[in-house]
């Protein structure tokens, strides 16, 4: 079924995957904070406790172990930038090709408000849910993942809790498959210009279905293979704009956008 929606809305183009996504996102997003919200409010009680927990634990041998038996620090660390990176994708230059399809006259401006989705993403939606795993304790059960989730919500939220988290990974899973199809649109279009789209959005499709037969872990390691194959050469384009990246911030701050050389040069 997911297939099936997925290749209606990616063969109808960006159009078609901008317009289901400006109606998905928000509602999905204010879905799950409403109901992350809720269940802290319920048990505000245990926020000191909460907090207490996670600063503790982060200056403990425990914070290496905790939920990866046997782990070292290394290994917790590895794990959390991965899963970080997979949850917001910081610096590996995917979001850039989508915000770069907004009509925007300053590079700098765009890139700012590319940014609150950082924001909000982990630092809002993840803070809530660690707060809510906590609180539920749901933490400290054999679970993982979206598992652990769910459990917490029902838990918070007997009855209705499960189904806000079923409704949410449906959405955010949907709309992260749409993004990610368009992305590799653009990249295909670059190396092979117009008329590879059409041939590279069956395959998109058909790796689409061949997904639901991969085991999780499967997953989880391809996903940070190729993150790290785009992070790399990202994050040292990175480095060697910086100078540009300086020389754009400045200018626009003093009101002066677009009076570079630089400027000139990406418009050109």
């Amino acid at each position: 079924m997911l297939t099936i929606v997925v290749a209606l809305v990616t063969l109808g183009g960006i159009k078609s995957i901008a317009k289901v996504s400006e109606i998905v996102v928000p509602f999905m997003a204010v879905f799950y904070v409403i109901g992350a919200l809720f269940i802290i409010a319920r048990n505000y009680t245990l926020l000191p406790e909460t907090f207490g927990l996670v600063i503790r634990s982060a200056f403990t041998p425990a914070a290496a172990t905790g939920g990866f038996l046997g782990a070292s620090v290394m290994f917790a660390m590895r794990n959390g930038v991965a899963r970080g990176v997979f949850s917001n994708e910081s610096g590996l230059g995917s979001a850039p090709i989508a915000t770069a399809a907004a009509k925007s006259n300053s590079c700098v401006k765009q890139g700012l408000i590319s940014m609150t989705g950082t924001f909000f993403d982990t630092i809002i939606i993840c803070t809530m849910t660690g707060i809510m795993l906590i609180m539920t304790g749901a933490w400290k059960s054999d679970l993982s993942g979206a598992a652990m989730t769910n459990a917490a919500f029902g838990s918070g939220l007997p009855g209705i809790g499960s189904y806000i988290v079923t409704i949410g990974l449906v959405f955010f899973a949907f709309t992260t498959i749409l993004g990610w199809n368009y992305y590799g649109e653009r990249c295909t279009e670059y190396l092979f210009g117009v008329k590879g789209i059409k041939p590279y959005r069956f395959i998109f499709i058909g790796l689409v279905a061949i997904g639901a037969f991969l085991k999780l872990d499967m997953i989880w390691i391809l996903a940070d293979i190729v993150n790290g194959l785009m992070a790399i050469p990202n994050l040292i384009a990175l480095v060697g704009l910086s100078g540009v990246i300086i020389a754009e911030t400045n200018l626009f701050f003093r009101g002066e956008v677009g009076n570079s050389p630089e400027s000139d040069k990406m418009a050109g």
